[in-house]
C-alpha cells in the first residue's frame, strides 16, 4: 500500500532572490529568501497541485536548514526523507533577475548538506511506499550520491514503480563550468554525457530541454540527440521548447520534433525564467501520475512554467490546483500574470499556510486602555504584557488554535518573544481611538516598515465607520485601508480588518453587511474579519453572506468582545458559533482587565495575574469549543480567582 504519490530526490538550497529587478547582481541591494533546488521545487509544486509528495535530501543543523524543513512542512510536503546533517551546512544559491535573457546565479555548495545523502539514507520502506520516484541530474555528479539516488531508483524498479528523471543539466555543479557560470546551462562534455547514459535505462519518463538532451544525447542536434536517448533508455522522452511549448515522444523519434504529442502553450510575458522548468515538472508529473493523456499533461506543464514564468522566486511562484483550474476556465486575461488582480488573489488565498480553522485569541493590544490604569508605566506596561503571553501559552500547552493580538508600542518584547511559539499573532496598525484612521508612526508615513515585520505577524486595522458616513469620510478611510492592505501584500503578510459601527451610529441587521461589502467594491480584500458580536442570526446571515459573495477563499471571522462579561460573551459565542465562517473569537479587557489594575497597584503578583488571566482565557475557550460542538477542557485552575 503507498501512502505518497512521488518521491523526490536531490539538492535542496535556501534561494536569495535580489529584490531589485535590471540591475546587476553585483548591485542587489536586498535579497527575498525562498527554499530552492529542483527536487524541492518539484517537491513542493507537485503538493499544491494536490499530490502527496516527499523529497529526500540533506540540510545542515543550522537555521537555514530549519527553515528549509519548515517551509517543507508549511506546503504539506513529506519530511521524512530530509537529513539533518551536523557537518555540513546547507546549500545557498545567489539568484538576480537582469532581463528577460541574463539570470546570474552563484551556487554556494561546496560540501553542502544535500552532497551528504549516502545510500545508508535511503530507507527502502520509505522508497516503497510511493507510487513514484523523481530524480534530477546533479546527484548523478558525484560517486557518493550518485550511489544514492541509484539505490532509491532500483529499489523503486524492483517494486515496479515508477520513475522519472529531471535532466535538470547544470554545467558548473559537473564541474565543466566555473563558479561565476551558474546562469550557464549548457557546455558540452562527453564524460558528463557518458555519466547519464549509464542511468538512462532506469528511467520510464525522462523531461529535459533541448539543451539538456544534448548533453544527455552526446549532439548538439536536437533530433539525434533524442534518437541517442532513445538509443539506451524506453522512457517517454518530453522535450522542453521554451516558448514554443513541449512535445512527448513514447516511441521512435521522428524527423521532426513538430511530431511529438503537444499540449497547448500560454503566451505568456518572461519576467524570470529560474525555477521555470521545475514549475513545468510539477504539472506533468501532475498529469503522468493521474495517467492524464499526454496532450492534457503538457497543458499542465505549460501553464505551470508560465506561472513561474510570470512571478518572482520559484516555489512561491507556483499555483495551487485551485488556482490552475481557476485558470483553465476562465482564461488568460493578460501576459503578465503577477499584474492580474484576480488571479493574485487566487494565488494568495489558495497557498496560505497554517490551519487555523480553529482560533481562540487572547487579544492584549490594547494600548490606551492600558496607559489609563493606576500604577501604569511603560516599563510596567511592557512587563504585563509579558505575563499576558505566559497566560497564553500556559493555555496553549503547545496545542493547535490559539492566538494572541498584540502591539508593538507597550507590547514588544511579548510580541518578540511570541514568534515561533505556533501561536496565531496579530499585530495592530491604527493609532488608539482615531478616526479617521491614523497610523501608528512605527509603521513610517509610506508604511515602508512593514517590511521589518516577522513574516507571521497579521496585520491588524480597526476602523471606525458606518454606512452613514460622509462621502469624504468614507473615502479617506478607505484609501488609507486599501494602502495599508496593498503595503501588506507586498510584504507577505495576512490582514485582518476589524470594522466597528456601533460606536459611530445606529446599527441594524444590515449594518455591517453594507460595510463589508463597500470594502470588497473598494478592492480590499482582508484575510480575517473581525467583527462585533451580533445579538440575531439575520445580521450574522448577512455579514457572512456578503463576505462569501466576494470572496469564497477567506480565512474567516472572529468576534471580537468589548469587555463583554463572561455570560454576554457566552451568549454571543453560542450565537456565531452557527456560523462556520466564524472560526473563533478575539478577547481582551474581559480577560486581562481586573487582573491588570490588580497588578499594577501591586496587589497581585505576577504568578497571581498569570493564573487569573490563564483561567478566564481558558474558561473562554471551553465556552467557544463547547459552543462550537467540540471537546472542552476543565479551567486549569477552577476557582482560584477571589
Amino acid at each position: 500500500m503507498t501512502s505518497l504519490d512521488l518521491i523526490t530526490i536531490g539538492r535542496s538550497s535556501v534561494d536569495l532572490y535580489g529584490a531589485q529587478i535590471g540591475g546587476r547582481l553585483e548591485d542587489m541591494g536586498s535579497f527575498d529568501k525562498y527554499i530552492g533546488g529542483s527536487p524541492t521545487n518539484i517537491a513542493c509544486g507537485t503538493a499544491r497541485l494536490g499530490l502527496k509528495s516527499a523529497v529526500i535530501t540533506g540540510v545542515g543543523d543550522e537555521h537555514m536548514g530549519r527553515f528549509i524543513r519548515e517551509q517543507l512542512q508549511r506546503e504539506g510536503v513529506n519530511t521524512d526523507g530530509v537529513k539533518t546533517d551536523p557537518d555540513r551546512l546547507t546549500a545557498l544559491v545567489l539568484l538576480g533577475i537582469r532581463d528577460e535573457e541574463q539570470f546570474p546565479l552563484i551556487f554556494y555548495r561546496e560540501n553542502c548538506a544535500d552532497m551528504g545523502l549516502t545510500e545508508e539514507d535511503i530507507e527502502p520502506d520509505f522508497i516503497r511506499s510511493a507510487r513514484a520516484i523523481v530524480a534530477t541530474g546533479t546527484h548523478l555528479s558525484h560517486p557518493q550520491v550518485e550511489a544514492a539516488t541509484l539505490k532509491a531508483l532500483n529499489i523503486a524498479r524492483a517494486a515496479g514503480q515508477q520513475t522519472a528523471l529531471d535532466i535538470d543539466y547544470r554545467p558548473n555543479l559537473w564541474g565543466v563550468a566555473g563558479h561565476g557560470d551558474g546562469e550557464s546551462r549548457f557546455v558540452e562534455s562527453a564524460a558528463v554525457t557518458a555519466k547519464l547514459q549509464e542511468s538512462l535505462h532506469l528511467f520510464d519518463l525522462i523531461v529535459g530541454t533541448e539543451e539538456e538532451f544534448h548533453i544527455a544525447g552526446g549532439s548538439t542536434d536536437t533530433i539525434t540527440a533524442l534518437r541517442a536517448v532513445r538509443a539506451v533508455s524506453d522512457a517517454t522522452l518530453v522535450c522542453k521548447r521554451g516558448a514554443d511549448g513541449a512535445v512527448a515522444f513514447t516511441g521512435d523519434i521522428p524527423d521532426s520534433l513538430d511530431e511529438g504529442e503537444a499540449g497547448p502553450g500560454f503566451p505568456i510575458e518572461v519576467f524570470n525564467v529560474l525555477g521555470a522548468g521545475d514549475g513545468f515538472m510539477s504539472g506533468l508529473l501532475k498529469g503522468w501520475l493521474d495517467k492524464e493523456p499526454w496532450p492534457v499533461a503538457l497543458k499542465y506543464a505549460n501553464a505551470c512554467g508560465a506561472f513561474a514564468v510570470s512571478r518572482h522566486g520559484c516555489t512561491p511562484a507556483y499555483p495551487s490546483l485551485e488556482e490552475l483550474e481557476y485558470f483553465f476556465d476562465r482564461g488568460l486575461i493578460r501576459a503578465d500574470l503577477r499584474n492580474d488582480t484576480e488571479l493574485e488573489q487566487v494565488h494568495w488565498a489558495t497557498n496560505r499556510s497554517g490551519d487555523w480553522s480553529s482560533l481562540r485569541t487572547f487579544a492584549f493590544d490594547h494600548r490606551l486602555q492600558l496607559e489609563e490604569m493606576e500604577g501604569y508605566s511603560l516599563s510596567k506596561g511592557a512587563a504585563f504584557k509579558e505575563l499576558c503571553l505566559e497566560a497564553a501559552l500556559k493555555v496553549q500547552n503547545g496545542q493547535p488554535g490559539y492566538g494572541i493580538l498584540c502591539d508593538n508600542r507597550i507590547g514588544r518584547s511579548a510580541l518578540h518573544r511570541a514568534s515561533g511559539s505556533g501561536l496565531w499573532i496579530g499585530r495592530p496598525t491604527e493609532l488608539p481611538g482615531s478616526r479617521p484612521i491614523q497610523f501608528e508612526p512605527e509603521l513610517g508615513d509610506d508604511l515602508g516598515r512593514l517590511r521589518e515585520w516577522a513574516r507571521e505577524n497579521v496585520v491588524k486595522l480597526l476602523v471606525f465607520c458606518h454606512p452613514d458616513d460622509t462621502s469624504d469620510t468614507r473615502a479617506l478611510q478607505e484609501e488609507r485601508v486599501k494602502r495599508l492592505y496593498q503595503a501588506a501584500r507586498r510584504n507577505g503578510l495576512e490582514f485582518l480588518l476589524e470594522v466597528i459601527p456601533s460606536k459611530v451610529g445606529r446599527v441594524d441587521d444590515s449594518t455591517t453587511a453594507k460595510l463589508i461589502q463597500q470594502f470588497y467594491d473598494a478592492g480590499i480584500y482582508p484575510d480575517w474579519w473581525k467583527l462585533e458580536p451580533f445579538t440575531t442570526e439575520a445580521a450574522w446571515d448577512q455579514a457572512v453572506n456578503a463576505i462569501e459573495r466576494n470572496d469564497p477563499r477567506t480565512r474567516g471571522i472572529v468576534v471580537l468582545g468589548l469587555d463583554a462579561p463572561e455570560d454576554a460573551l457566552a451568549a454571543s459565542f453560542a450565537l456565531a458559533a452557527k456560523q462556520p465562517l466564524v472560526k473563533g473569537f478575539a478577547v481582551g479587557r474581559t480577560i486581562f482587565a481586573d487582573p491588570a489594575r490588580a497588578w499594577l497597584k501591586g496587589d497581585i503578583n505576577d504568578a497571581e495575574a498569570v493564573d487569573q488571566m490563564a483561567n478566564r482565557f481558558k474558561r473562554l475557550c471551553n465556552i467557544w469549543d463547547e459552543a462550537r460542538g467540540l471537546p472542552t477542557n476543565t479551567p486549569l485552575n477552577e476557582g482560584s480567582e477571589t
